[in-house]
């Protein structure tokens, strides 16, 4: 006969089986769930990242190359065909300007078809050391065949389109680099005339895509719509240009753009994203990999439960709730966690097979949340002027605004808000290009004077800064240094699209009278218009 004793404890012991085998499994699925999840998210906010910055720089060049060929392809419409070595002068002049403020540019030409002239070539500058551009000897058309689109790519292929492009990567002639380059051809009363372009240095797009890395393994790429590779960091050991890696034909598809697929025998799952200029980007990690984690996690959960099991007849009567607890609560927080919310609390600290699972979860849980803000944080930023966005703007006035539902010290702070003048009138007369010119010019002012505060675009000719520390004390001093140089640049500067002309508004927080952050924002608007119609009246009695 057994004895109450025993059977409680045969009775209790069941129970807790059954109690613990349900965390268990709860537990394993949300480890599993989240750890999928997490995955999926960091590997879709890198390959997000990554795109827009590929496409900040591939649209930078793209601009500076549209932007010459338009301003060249309207003179020549003006011009007769034995004026042709004044417009490559002119082609010259722009492009010395607008290079030096394009990253990444090894090499800048316009070249002329021999068809149009015999004598009039073109020029070809190229920065090979990275100390200037230099001009460099032009290569002999003449001699090749310019309808042969096998052959000088970078000429012959823009001519036979009759449309800028990008083109895949080659080996330029004469210096024997491989770059990457856009081209776009120009022409006169429909007759084509030559081509103008800029070469990238290829390993500077390659060091760009190095730099998107996941996990220990993960790597990004880059192919053409064919799925032909344009980078791949096996390049040159077992791809070679041109290659095709087996992602049109996936052997899964895990969702929008998210696939798995079998790449030199290991399942690996790749998210991508078209870039501008036609190409896409892959960030790719073994699938091996993305489980690591949460296997490691269910390992742990398993061999807590088995040790709980073994040692539940001696102590479940006196530590049954001491140690279903801490269970629970990993449990809760790992249902938070799978949807997204990692405000929670774990405050089981011992140092026991429960503790190090909660401290490991806890710290999985940080570096998730922390790897994830990381990311948001590199989308905050202003494609056009490279300071803060709106976005960035919204949640820098959140945080203020906690600070002052829940102070803990004294909270200083200041807005300034700028408001570029005649935005319209330059857009309107000058062009869209040289509205973007004066807003940069606007924006590296901003920034150069208040370099210790952070500077966001707010609107489209509006920039706002929100003062604190060295800044704050030294605000007045600051906005008076501000109209100083404002008014040395436009003395200086003859086009108005490099010219500074700026209303600006400044309000210092109150917490006697400013319940909310956007009060002192709304103040330092207010401000700014007062400044704007202040100097359109005296702009009008002069």
């Amino acid at each position: 006969m057994r004895s109450i004793r025993t059977k409680f404890t045969l009775l209790t012991i069941s129970v807790l089986i059954v109690a613990m085998s349900i965390v268990t499994l709860i537990g394993v699925y949300s480890v599993q769930k989240l750890g999928r999840t997490d995955a999926d998210q960091m590997m879709h906010l890198m390959c997000t990242t990554g795109a827009l910055n590929l496409d900040a720089y591939f649209d930078d060049v793209e601009h500076s190359v549209k932007t010459v060929a338009t301003l060249v392809q309207e003179s020549l419409e003006k011009m007769s065909y034995e004026e042709l070595d004044e417009q490559i002068e002119r082609a010259r002049s722009l492009f010395d300007k607008v290079a030096y403020n394009t990253n990444g540019v090894l090499t800048y030409y316009f070249r002329i078809d021999p068809e149009v002239s015999k004598t009039a070539k073109g020029f070809w500058y190229v920065n090979l050391d990275g100390n200037g551009f230099v001009e460099h000897e032009v290569t002999d058309i003449s001699q090749y065949d310019t309808n042969d689109t096998s052959k000088l790519v970078w000429f012959t292929v823009p001519k036979a389109t009759g449309k800028g492009l990008w083109l895949p990567p080659y080996f330029t002639e004469g210096i024997d680099i491989r770059v990457i380059s856009y081209n776009v051809p120009v022409y006169r009363e429909e007759r084509f005339i030559g081509v103008i372009g800029i070469e990238i240095d290829y390993e500077t797009m390659a060091n760009e895509v190095e730099n998107i890395k996941l996990f220990d393994d993960g790597y990004a790429f880059i192919l053409d719509a064919d799925s032909n590779v344009i980078y791949h960091p096996d390049l040159d050991s077992t791809l070679v240009y041109g290659d095709k890696i087996a992602v049109d034909e996936p052997d899964k598809v895990l969702g929008e753009n998210h696939i798995q697929y079998n790449f030199n025998g290991v399942e690996k799952e790749a998210v991508w994203r078209p870039l501008g200029n036609g190409m896409r980007l892959y960030v790719s990690v073994p699938v091996v990999e993305i489980n690591r984690s949460w296997h490691n996690l269910v390992s742990n959960i398993l061999a807590v439960s088995l040790i709980i099991l073994s040692l539940a007849g001696l102590i479940v009567s006196r530590f049954a709730d001491r140690l279903t607890k801490p269970l629970s609560d990993l449990t809760e927080a790992a249902k938070k966690v799978e949807k997204g919310d990692y405000e929670f609390s774990l405050n089981y600290k011992k140092n026991d097979e429960i503790g190090i699972l909660t401290n490991t979860f806890k710290q999985l849980a940080s570096h998730t949340k922390d790897n994830i803000s990381n990311l948001n944080k590199k989308v905050y930023v202003d494609a056009l002027t490279s300071v803060r966005n709106k976005a960035g703007y919204s949640d820098a006035i959140a945080k203020l605004q906690a600070q002052i539902d829940d102070p803990k010290g004294k909270l200083e702070f200041a807005f300034g808000v700028f408001d570029c003048d005649n935005l319209k009138y330059i857009n309107d007369s000058f062009g869209h290009d040289k509205g973007d010119a004066y807003l940069k010019a606007a924006s590296s002012l901003i920034c150069r004077i208040f370099k210790h505060s952070p500077v966001y675009r707010i609107g489209g000719d509006e920039f706002a800064v929100i003062l604190q520390n060295e800044d704050y004390n030294n605000r007045e001093e600051l906005m008076k240094q501000f109209r100083e140089a404002e008014a040395e640049i436009s003395s200086k500067q003859a086009n108005k699209w490099d010219q500074v002309n700026v209303a600006m508004g400044l309000a210092v927080y109150d917490p006697k009278t400013d319940p909310s952050v956007i009060d002192v924002a709304r103040r330092a608007d207010q401000k700014m218009y007062e400044n704007k119609r202040f100097r359109k009246e005296q702009n009008s009695e002069i």
